[in-house]
């Protein structure tokens, strides 16, 4: 373990002095999000403008949600989005070689490979925003749901990495598999609605086969709804997260016995 740690070390030092040396790239994507988050902001602001509220969610309350999804979505782009984009054109290439040759486990090779800073830095925007919607809802939450949130956030970034990390594994079988990825990123957006909207097979694929729905509806009734009990939901998280991430892992292996290697 400690021996993986200093690698990741390495890893973050050497994505941050590639990050410092495109600065107005760095800048342009945090604007870029930013206003992207913005835009949300105010799509709220007009639908309750017409009404109180949308399936028992208040506006404040969406707008933890919606804070929720951000500090998820940003967390999981900064760690993991980039490597796991990258990882049809490495197969395809034949350049996962290089990495399957490296002296440490492959999944953590292709999935660490680099940092995203400028995402770490949208994530205290939806910090902000959740922070600013309990201080609308008069709600001050204790140490304990703080925490409990805290580690929700971390089995939401679990889901989206083992989810995608699944469809990026796809490659292996299809010339191209950017396509998967990139519908799932805009797929996972709709983790940013309530649950409540939700009916149907539609509700049941994205609660139980790609847990899409629970990664951010969960932290947020913590923090926003605390007259709700956050246990059941709490539990189907954590179960979603270990089964979705042991599958992940079989699935990696069993993709990898396929391999033949472009470059060979």
């Amino acid at each position: 373990m400690n021996r993986y740690l200093a690698i990741y070390r390495l890893t973050f030092r050497n994505s941050l002095i590639r990050e410092m040396n495109f600065k107005a790239n760095f800048l342009l994507w945090m604007i870029v999000e930013s206003c992207w988050f913005l835009g949300q902001m105010a799509f709220i602001e007009v639908m309750y403008g017409h009404v109180t509220e949308i399936a028992g969610w208040t506006k404040w309350q969406l707008v933890c949600l919606v804070g929720t999804h951000q500090i998820i979505s940003q967390v999981f782009q900064g760690f993991f989005y980039i490597n796991l984009a990258n990882l049809p054109e490495l197969i395809r290439t034949g350049r996962l070689d290089i990495l399957l040759a490296l002296p440490v486990d492959a999944q953590f090779a292709v999935s660490t490979r680099q940092v995203s800073f400028d995402s770490f830095v949208n994530t205290f925007v939806g910090i902000g925003i959740v922070a600013f919607s309990l201080v609308k809802l008069g709600v001050v939450p204790e140490v304990w749901q703080v925490v409990v949130f805290a580690f929700a956030i971390l089995l939401g970034v679990a889901v989206h990495y083992a989810v995608m990390f699944s469809l990026a594994a796809v490659s292996f079988w299809m010339i191209r598999g950017q396509a998967l990825i990139h519908g799932y990123f805009n797929l996972f957006h709709i983790g940013r609605y309530p649950d409540a909207v939700f009916r149907g097979a539609f509700r049941f694929i994205f609660t139980w086969i790609m847990p899409i729905i629970l990664v951010s509806n969960v932290p947020a009734k913590l923090l926003a709804r605390p007259f709700e009990s956050p246990w059941v939901g709490l539990a189907t998280l954590v179960a979603a997260t270990v089964i979705v991430l042991a599958g992940t892992r079989a699935w990696w292996l069993f993709a990898l016995r396929r391999y033949g290697s472009a470059s060979s």
